[in-house]
């Protein structure tokens, strides 16, 4: 039971990593973006790149509900 909750606590910090750092390279790649002038398609990849990364997020924070509401 301990092993679940430091595997627990141990995603959850990886998934709050995941969605913070993502939060502040999507908003540097938007500024640096506006700045050097760089067309939509470029900005539209980084919102796929962050989409893709909030998703991996999402799953993680999920996978580790499914587990809790198992007790």
């Amino acid at each position: 039971m301990s092993e679940n909750r430091d595997t627990d606590r141990r995603e959850g910090r990886k998934a709050a990593l995941i969605i913070a750092l993502t939060t502040v390279l999507w908003l540097a790649l938007q500024w640096v973006g506006r700045q050097q002038g760089w067309s939509a398609q470029v900005a539209l990849l980084g919102d796929f790149a962050a989409l893709a990364a909030y998703i991996y997020a999402l799953a993680l924070v999920w996978r580790i509900w499914r587990r809790g509401s198992g007790k």
